[in-house]
């Protein structure tokens, strides 16, 4: 593809994500195709090339992002459902719990009573914290101190309820507990991912990434067409908090040496080394096969 294609790509893309965040009722994706040039079906696969997001993942997450910016502020819940461009209560409702990952009312009062379940262990790189709510594993994360990782956990969710996790909180635990311990793959658990549209862009292509192989950060900016926002696709690495789940681990440096990571670079240097090591075995046991 030549220069000037893409060029000319990412200018149609950018004038949709603009039609998107202007208009007061999500545009169809026929509607977008047609502004654009395009079939339908071949804006799509342009749109999430660029953006990481389909065109109805980014008009939801751009109205996320204006209910969680309208709501707190907001004399009243219906106020915000107005001033998020939602023209029915009953759509309102239906749509924003999925959006804020609460109802309203308790998004409105910073979280409150909103169930978390969590539970800590020990692993062979130290502790280990799963979390979760409803919707899924809101919170992964490693580090030297059990204590410390609630007490972060309570930072940041300070209005929830954490309580102790169920028989089926346990079996998500053991999902994460044998990709830490031998590489195995927690790409399936359902996850409650909170975040920037740009956060989700970066998050959603990091999921993409196979156990057993690394991208630099560079090339991340490249997929999401802003090939100079690689400290910003740093940034949204650095702000996951679903470790694994969301492989942050596997993004490198240009050279391919490892930068920062949250829960330590020697626990990065682990976690890529016993996926690598699983991804060979698998390939030895399907050669015998």
């Amino acid at each position: 593809m030549n220069t000037a294609t893409h060029q000319r790509q990412l200018a149609k893309v950018a004038a949709a994500c603009r039609q998107i965040e202007q208009a007061p009722a999500p545009p169809t994706l026929t509607e977008l195709a047609a502004n654009a040039g395009y079939a339908p079906h071949h804006f799509q696969r342009l749109f999430k090339r660029i953006t990481g997001l389909s065109p109805k993942q980014y008009a939801q997450a751009h109205r996320g992002r204006r209910l969680r910016r309208t709501l707190p502020g907001a004399v009243t819940v219906t106020q915000a459902m107005h001033d998020s461009g939602f023209d029915s209560s009953a759509r309102f409702y239906t749509k924003a719990a999925d959006l804020l990952g609460m109802p309203p009312q308790a998004y409105r009062q910073g979280g409150r009573n909103e169930l978390i379940r969590f539970a800590v262990g020990q692993t062979s790189l130290g502790a280990l914290l799963v979390a979760g709510t409803t919707r899924g594993i809101c919170a992964i994360a490693l580090g030297d101190d059990p204590q410390g990782l609630l007490e972060q956990l309570q930072r940041d969710f300070p209005h929830a309820d954490l309580v102790g996790g169920d028989n089926v909180f346990e079996d998500h635990v053991a999902v994460v507990a044998a990709a830490v311990e031998n590489g195995a793959d927690c790409a399936d658990l359902p996850l409650d991912i909170r975040g920037s549209i740009f956060q989700q862009q970066v998050w959603n292509l990091l999921r993409g990434i196979p156990a057993g192989t690394t991208v630099s950060y560079s090339e991340i900016a490249q997929r999401l067409g802003r090939p100079s926002a690689v400290r910003a696709v740093a940034t949204a690495c650095a702000s996951n908090r679903i470790a694994l789940a969301i492989p942050c681990h596997r993004v490198v440096r240009i050279d391919g040496n490892l930068a920062g990571y949250r829960w330590g670079i020697a626990r990065k240097q682990m976690l890529l080394q016993r996926e690598s090591d699983c991804a060979s075995n698998e390939s030895t046991d399907a050669d015998r096969d």
